[in-house]
C-alpha cells in the first residue's frame, strides 16, 4: 500500500513504557505515512513511570520506526514534556536530522508556528510535582482498568467507553482547566505575534481559532491529543491543518506485515531499558 504523503505530522503524549500506551496502533499509523517533517511534542517516553519490567516489543518498534525516519533524512524534532523532563538537560542536542528541543518556532508557509508541550501552564506541575506524579500513576491505573472493561464490553457486542473522559466531563474543574490552558496559550501566542500555537499535555485534540482575552488579535490554537485515549495526531498538508483520528477499521489489512525494521534483533531494547532506568534514578 502506498504511504500517505504529509507535510507535517505532530504527535504527543504517547507515554511509551506505560500500560495505557497504544503503541501497536501508533506503529500502524507511522507505517502508513510519509512525512516531510515529524514533531514529537512531549511525553513520548514516560520516564516518570518507566519500569524495566514493562517495555513491550511494540514500544521498542515505535522507537525504531521514529529512528527509521531519521535515517531516511526526515527532520524529526523531539520537544520535551513533563513526563520526559529529564531530557531537558540535553536540549539543543542534534544528531543528523534529529533535534532535541524544549520548544521551537517554525515558518509554515509564511506563518509562524510556536510549538511546545504546554506543561509550563500547569500549576500542579510548577508547585506540586509529587502530586502530579501521583496523579499520573492514578491515571495510568484508570486507563488499565478501562482496557479490561472495554475488552468485556467488546466481547458482549457493546460500545466501548472512556472512564477518564467521563470523569473529565463530570468535573467542572477539569473542563475549566482545559479552557484556561487553551486561553493562556492563545493569549501568549497573540502577544508574541505568532499565527499558530501548537501544544500537547492535556490529551485533548483541538483545532480552533481563538481570540485573545484582550480582544487584540487571534491565533489558530492546535493540540495533538494523545495515544492513550483519543489516538490522534495533527497533520498539515496542502496548507491545511487537520486532526487525524485512528480508526481500527481503516488499518485492518494494512501494514500488518513485518518489515526489516521490525524483524531486527530486539535484544537491543535492553540498552534502552538501562538508559531510561538511569534517567529515572537521576531524578531521585
Amino acid at each position: 500500500m502506498a504511504k500517505r504523503e504529509v507535510d507535517i505530522v505532530v504527535i504527543s503524549d504517547v507515554h511509551l513504557g506505560t500500560y495505557g500506551c497504544h503503541a501497536k496502533e501508533l506503529l500502524k499509523y507511522l507505517k502508513s505515512i510519509k512525512p516531510k517533517l515529524l514533531i514529537l511534542n512531549g511525553d513520548i517516553i514516560d520516564i516518570w513511570q518507566f519500569s524495566k519490567s514493562y517495555w513491550p516489543e511494540t514500544h521498542m518498534k515505535v522507537v525504531r520506526r521514529i529512528l527509521k525516519f531519521v535515517t531516511e533524512g526526515v527532520p524529526v524534532y523531539y520537544l520535551t514534556g513533563n513526563h520526559d523532563e529529564m531530557l531537558r538537560k540535553f536540549a539543543d542536542f542534534t544528531m543528523g536530522s534529529f533535534e532535541l528541543r524544549n520548544k521551537i518556532v517554525l515558518n509554515v508557509d509564511g506563518k509562524k508556528a510556536w510549538i511546545f508541550h504546554g506543561d509550563v501552564f500547569d500549576v500542579t506541575m510548577q508547585h506540586s510535582k509529587w502530586l502530579a506524579k501521583l496523579g499520573a500513576v492514578g491515571y495510568d491505573t484508570l486507563i488499565l482498568l478501562n482496557s479490561f472493561t472495554n475488552w468485556f464490553l467488546t466481547a458482549m457486542g457493546r460500545e466501548k467507553m472512556s472512564f477518564s473522559q467521563k470523569v473529565k466531563a463530570r468535573f467542572k474543574d477539569a473542563v475549566k482547566f482545559i479552557n484556561q490552558f487553551e486561553q493562556t496559550a492563545a493569549d501568549l501566542a497573540v502577544e508574541k505575534g505568532y499565527q499558530y500555537v501548537i501544544c500537547g499535555h492535556i490529551h485533548h485534540a483541538e483545532i480552533r481559532e481563538m481570540e485573545a482575552s484582550d480582544k487584540h488579535g487571534s491565533v489558530l490554537y492546535l493540540n495533538s491529543g494523545d495515544w492513550v485515549e483519543s489516538l490522534t495526531a495533527l497533520e498539515y498538508h496542502k496548507k491545511k491543518w487537520t486532526i487525524f483520528k485512528y480508526e481500527p477499521d481503516n488499518f485492518r489489512s494494512d501494514n500488518d506485515e513485518e518489515d526489516k525494521t521490525d524483524a531486527e534483533d530486539l535484544d537491543a531494547k535492553l540498552d534502552v531499558k538501562n538508559l531510561l532506568e538511569r534517567f529515572k534514578q537521576e531524578t531521585h
